[in-house]
């Protein structure tokens, strides 16, 4: 029997060779049956008992009957043995888009398999082709060989609870692929937090060995205020040592007898020096070294005395 009970639903046979148009009726959403044309099925008795431990053993047991591709799997326990699947997410999704059918429409998508289990005889799933259960596993063979086959119907079935989700992105990368993209970045997530663990771990340290510092040597509190005291300070010492560079050329100058420095004197960031006995014509002698090393400086004569002002 095709039918246990009665059921409203708006149930679609898919199949690429089926013809029909699939119109999805306002206020329902499409129960989508996959035809056995476009899933791999096998039924086998394994060492294990549950359907989790199965789902991770599930690429292994496919991997040498498939076409090259990215699938995706199912299973379910009927009795000791268990059924298995593997189908393409992208495969299938094109399908459905070519029929017209969008994502907003499906209620739910189904294995032919699950939902005709229990088939007698075979059903005709296209002009040509019909589906029939050979060990309890459904299989397409052309109608010609089969005794008897009836129509496709939908109207009363009653859904099972093995229903799939088709991933959107599933052919993009493969599971295998995102498992190994997914361990990289854990990895990555792993090193970033130790990095991240390390270096507060140096700052704190770090602040702890400032502050010990800054109580050291009676520092202020941030160190915008120590920068700004030290570029103060570092301004003071270049000019405190362009006096004392001055202050010595002036006093080893080739002074003659009759000449001799009568004032010295630092006022208002400014030098002072009078010099006694010196005449206009001698001034570029004297003062030659100044010259060379781009010191300005004014002079101005009052009698046999210049008076030399020098900008620090």
């Amino acid at each position: 029997m095709l039918t246990k009970f009665k059921r409203s639903v708006n149930a679609v046979f898919l199949d690429p060779l089926r013809s029909e148009t699939i119109v999805c009726e306002k206020g329902k959403k499409l129960d989508i049956i996959l035809s056995p044309r476009i899933y791999w099925v096998k039924k086998m008795t394994l060492p294990v008992s549950t359907v989790r431990e199965v789902t991770k053993l599930l690429p292994s047991i496919f991997e040498d009957s498939l076409p090259l591709g990215h699938y995706s799997y199912y299973a379910y326990k009927h009795e000791n043995e268990f059924i298995l699947f593997a189908y393409e997410d992208k495969k299938i999704l094109d399908l459905i888009a070519s029929k017209g059918i969008s994502s907003a429409d499906i209620g739910s998508i189904h294995f032919a398999q699950t939902e005709f289990e229990d088939l007698e005889g075979g059903v005709r799933v296209t002009d040509k082709e019909s589906m029939y259960s050979k060990d309890r596993l459904l299989v397409l063979a052309p109608t010609s060989w089969i005794k008897e086959s009836k129509e496709l119907d939908l109207e009363n079935i009653r859904l099972s609870k093995h229903s799939i989700k088709l991933q959107q992105f599933g052919h993009i990368v493969d599971n295998k692929s995102l498992y190994k993209i997914g361990g990289i970045l854990l990895a990555f997530a792993l090193i970033l937090i130790i990095e991240i663990f390390v270096t507060n771990s140096k700052t704190d340290t770090i602040e702890q060995k400032k502050e010990a510092l800054f109580a050291k040597y009676k520092l202020q509190p941030t160190m915008f205020q120590n920068r700004s005291t030290y570029d103060k300070y570092m301004k003071i010492y270049k000019r405190q040592t362009k006096l004392r560079e001055i202050i010595a050329f002036l006093l080893t100058m080739p002074l003659k007898e009759t000449q001799k420095i009568t004032l010295l004197e630092y006022k208002n960031k400014k030098l002072f020096v009078n010099i006694k006995g010196v005449k206009k014509e001698s001034e570029n002698r004297l003062f030659s070294k100044l010259n060379e090393k781009n010191i300005k400086y004014k002079t101005s004569y009052n009698g046999d005395s210049i008076k030399v002002e020098l900008s620090l």
